[in-house]
């Protein structure tokens, strides 16, 4: 039988230290910069707002507005659907 141990917060905060420590990051990260980031990857990749607010668990989707600051993408940001798959 697979059973699944939870990690206790402190790990994760000093195993996302150490990742920063041994990659001479200088610019301050921590557990809420992955989870920014893993926000706006999504959006980036097509997901849609709601898809995000729900993953994360906002209760109101402009929660995630912040997120959306990134895709500013002008006119490359769309796509002809002859172009998908191409």
């Amino acid at each position: 039988m697979k059973r699944r141990h939870h990690l206790h917060v402190s790990s994760i905060q000093k195993a996302i230290r150490k990742a920063v420590k041994l990659c001479a990051i200088i610019k301050p990260v921590g557990c809420h910069t992955m989870r920014h980031s893993f926000a706006t990857h999504l959006l980036q990749d097509g997901y849609d707002i709601r898809t995000v607010q729900e993953l994360l668990g906002h209760k109101d989707v402009s929660t995630n507005m912040i997120y959306t600051h990134v895709l500013n993408r002008g006119g490359k940001g769309v796509k002809s659907p002859l172009d998908v798959g191409a």
